[in-house]
């Protein structure tokens, strides 16, 4: 077997062994039961409850859980404005970086709050060691929100009837202090010891093998590189993201990162079935997931491996594949694999550049975003498939004359607009930002520096990244302006709190509601036959919402070499 997809083989597989005690792990956090890293972590979380007067036991309902959420968000972004725009002024800037415009500093506070971490900057030259610091403490509790969101929906199918649905400082905090945190120093004691900078000083002169002494930016890049994986946040700490050798020296290291932010969105989707003592219906939906993941990730490590055939056709050597803009430390196989990953559990980190690659991959790439529920990012990935289960329920239901029910649980009229509002608001924020920003070429394409079926694409890769809370691009594009810097971040908004208000308001009103017993009508929801339906409804509404633009970039484009 090819070495490569032996490697590829083995990042899979090691993810799973790992993602399913980690589940289970996940599962008794919030579920109040005793693990071995409470002596550790109980004295810190009460310390922190004391310091803020904040009640944990307290039970909320959905929509306290929403006001908290929204209300701490607005706290940080407020601070991240503030220390973005006046980093010049500030400590911790050995470089003399200077503090951001208010536009870009706009973009780039929404980007890391919304777990997205799209970067219209360079990390080198736009960001101070502080600036670095407070976004890498943002990596740390937007994944934590989008975990402790997810814990509702948990919460809403455990118990049969109830309105109380936990406390969201609670889960959050323990989201961050019990699984982030720990396995965040297990991971940066690895990247130390592989070679990756730590260090508070600014650049060090070097001199190159050709005698030339060039100045390399450094920094506390060991501390950032973990969360920035786990949490599935993806902003790297270089402008050239895990494809710097710093941030991603070595073959290794590109394994543990991968299995990083691949971990705790497969563990969660086990989590969510151990917590509701429903193990089967994890693993119906650990199915439908793979099953997309996989149709999407073949293809992509066998087109990158196969090399550009216009490049083939000029006498050129291809067999190593097509590594315009790939890392040779790391092979086209690997990096064909990461590109699936990133994309559809939306980190957004890449250790090659996505513009260089073969039409097709990207448009899987984009596939992967625009479904933006095979996996997922750290709980964001199941609040979006609960949106197509629901949508896949309703379906079933009127499909064999029976009143659509979801464990236990009558699935209404009201449930079904919101979930109708969620699933059409992703495509809605993607084409009409493409089609805005094509329509008024002056502001939205003037910085493509290529133009026709690939320009196109990198319009739409921008804003179905910004919307699926992505943050990878497309780099042809020059992104920092006034017009993507305030565009995007009105569509990373709103892609990222959609998909939260919408799934914790449908399982904060089916918990109100008096349980059913199952019976022998009751829609079966964790077989392979529903999974089957759940994963047809998301092929259909990808499918229809998004097959015109696609035709118009990278399928034409394809056709068009």
């Amino acid at each position: 077997m090819n070495t490569e997809i032996l490697g590829i083989i083995v990042m899979f597989i090691v993810t799973l062994l790992l993602g399913l005690p980690l589940g289970k792990y996940i599962a008794k956090v919030y579920g109040n039961e005793k693990t071995w890293l409470d002596p550790l972590f109980q004295p810190l979380e009460r310390f922190f409850y004391r310091v803020t007067g904040i009640n944990p036991s307290l039970q909320m309902t959905w929509k306290q859980h929403l006001v908290a959420l929204l209300t701490i968000n607005l706290l940080w972004f407020l601070l991240s404005m503030a220390i973005l725009m006046n980093m010049g002024h500030l400590p911790l800037n050995p470089d003399g970086n200077p503090g951001m415009t208010a536009d870009l500093a706009f973009n780039t506070s929404i980007s890391f709050l919304v777990n997205c971490n799209l970067q219209h900057y360079s990390g080198e030259s736009g960001v101070s060691y502080l600036g670095q610091i407070w976004l890498m403490f943002l990596q740390f509790v937007t994944a934590g929100v989008g975990m402790a969101a997810a814990v509702v929906i948990f919460k809403a199918f455990r118990d049969k009837t109830t309105t109380q649905l936990g406390n969201f400082y609670d889960f959050f905090v323990k989201s961050c202090t019990r699984i982030l945190l720990p396995i965040s120093v297990l991971v940066a004691a690895i990247f130390v010891f592989q070679g990756m900078p730590m260090t508070f000083e600014g650049k060090d002169s070097m001199i190159t093998v050709a005698g030339d002494t060039v100045q390399v930016s450094r920094g506390p890049v060991a501390a950032f590189v973990p969360i920035k994986h786990l949490g599935t946040n993806g902003g790297g700490f270089f402008g050239a993201n895990s494809a710097h050798p710093f941030e991603n020296p070595n073959y290794l290291t590109n394994m543990v990162e991968m299995i990083s932010q691949f971990i705790i969105p497969m563990a969660m989707i086990f989590a969510f079935g151990f917590f509701i003592r429903k193990r089967k219906f994890s693993w119906m939906m650990f199915g439908v997931m793979t099953i997309g993941f996989i149709i999407l990730t073949i293809p992509n490590i066998k087109m990158e491996m196969a090399g550009n055939p216009a490049i083939a056709q000029m006498g050129i050597d291809t067999s190593m594949g097509a590594m315009e803009g790939k890392e040779i430390r790391i092979g086209a196989a690997a990096s064909g694999f990461w590109s699936i990953v990133t994309t559809m559990i939306s980190t957004g980190s890449v250790n090659s550049m996505h513009d260089s690659y073969m039409p097709l991959s990207g448009m899987n790439e984009l596939i992967a975003m625009m479904v933006n529920a095979f996996y997922g990012g750290v709980g964001a990935g199941i609040l979006n498939f609960f949106i197509f289960i629901i949508l896949a329920v309703f379906i079933s239901g009127l499909m064999v004359g029976r009143t659509p029910e979801f464990m236990g649980k009558k699935v209404e009229a009201r449930e079904m607009k919101i979930a109708m509002i969620v699933a059409l608001a992703h495509p809605f924020l993607i084409l009409v930002g493409t089609a805005l920003a094509t329509a008024f070429p002056a502001q939205g394409a003037s910085t493509l520096n290529n133009p026709g079926f690939h320009g196109f694409s990198e319009i739409l890769y921008e804003y179905t990244s910004s919307a699926a809370n992505n943050g990878s691009g497309f780099e042809g594009l020059g992104d920092n302006t006034i017009w993507w810097n305030i565009s995007t971040g009105i569509v990373l908004l709103l892609g990222r709190f959609i998909p939260i208000i919408g799934p914790i308001a449908i399982a904060g009103l089916l918990a109100e509601k008096k349980f059913i017993p199952e019976g022998e009508g009751t829609l079966k929801t964790d077989t392979s036959t529903f999974g089957l339906m759940v994963f047809a409804v998301i092929a259909i509404i990808a499918a229809l919402s998004f097959f015109p633009a696609l035709a118009l970039g990278p399928i034409a484009e394809y056709f068009s070499m």
